[in-house]
């Protein structure tokens, strides 16, 4: 077991969100529908990050899996 994710990739996720809706961003880096958990992280120690949008706009979700504002895009791809 790795206590640190897989780099899905070193930029992050646009995705037009919508009001009030929950998504379930994807912590470990594993599932096939980034930046969307898909149940990959069973077993892991991982587990998915809950958003709810507050607005139906664009929002960039982290797709290196280290931004210190998970879910959401902080920069840090450009460090690894």
């Amino acid at each position: 077991m790795s206590d640190s994710p897989t780099i899905a990739q070193k930029e992050p996720y646009p995705v037009e969100v919508t009001e009030g809706k929950t998504y379930f961003w994807c912590s470990c880096g594993k599932s096939s529908r980034q930046p969307f958990c898909d149940g990959s992280h069973k077993g892991s120690g991982f587990e998915p990050i809950k958003y709810t949008a507050d607005s139906s706009k664009k929002v960039f979700f982290c797709g290196c899996k280290h931004s210190a504002k998970a879910p959401l895009c902080d920069g840090s791809h450009s460090k690894l």
